[in-house]
């Protein structure tokens, strides 16, 4: 169907650079999981126990997505604006109801992100019992670097992820500190979505959590796989 048959223009195809590769890769869908690091959890206030709990999941859409480098405004409707320093996986295979054991063959690639809350929705909406969507789904608020393919790297199990804002450390551990590791993600968000190539999935954040303002200039890598960066512009 032509542009021409659409009452206004569709949305455009966001997308992130690969390294080494000149096509570019087509987000669809953005999973992000909540409180996947222990000391995480416990600063939250909701300690997670593995042996009784299962991963959850919020969204957001492919239209929150910003480059690393990036500019963005302070969020309009927060005071409470923090940093989330995670790493990201893209899906490269479709799969469904995927075994933990299969899960590595539908990672295309890896890279480093960064899920920006607006923290003082996000906790009035979980109090209330009400969905995230406000503190966590809104416009430039899925930071991503460009992905690094995952041939040659494997599943990664271990590896620094450490964030830093105006040159300070806020955010310091290690990928072998996540509760569900990336196999256990994968083969659990499949057994309720058809994965599918353009999925990504924010694996979750370590402890250190805090606010930024108008100004700040956050930093974030994951070891090996690249450095995320973030300006804080005015509010709008």
């Amino acid at each position: 169907m032509s542009a021409s048959n659409y009452l206004f223009p569709p949305s455009p195809v966001y997308s992130l650079p690969v390294r080494g590769k000149e096509g570019r890769y087509p987000v669809k869908r953005i999973f992000c999981v909540g409180r996947n690091y222990h000391a995480h959890a416990v600063e939250m206030g909701r300690p997670v126990d593995k042996a009784t709990m299962k991963p959850f999941y919020f969204m957001k859409d492919a239209s929150t997505l910003v480059e690393s480098g990036a500019t963005v405004p302070y969020p309009t409707g927060s005071s409470n604006y923090h940093y989330e320093m995670e790493l990201v996986v893209a899906i490269g295979k479709e799969g469904f109801r995927i075994s933990e054991a299969d899960a590595d063959q539908l990672i295309y690639a890896y890279a480093a992100g960064l899920d920006m809350t607006r923290r003082d929705l996000q906790l009035v909406a979980r109090e209330q019992g009400r969905p995230w969507d406000l503190g966590k789904n809104f416009e430039k608020s899925a930071v991503c670097t460009e992905l690094v393919p995952a041939a040659g790297l494997g599943v990664l199990q271990k590896g620094a992820i450490d964030l830093k804002v105006n040159g300070e450390t806020r955010q310091s551990s290690d990928l072998s500190m996540l509760i569900w590791d990336l196999r256990e993600l994968i083969a659990d968000l499949s057994k309720f979505y058809h994965l599918q190539p353009g999925d990504l999935i924010y694996t979750g954040t370590p402890e250190g959590v805090g606010a930024v303002v108008s100004g700040d200039r956050i930093t974030g890598t994951v070891e090996g796989i690249g450095e995320v960066s973030l300006n804080i512009g005015a509010a709008e």
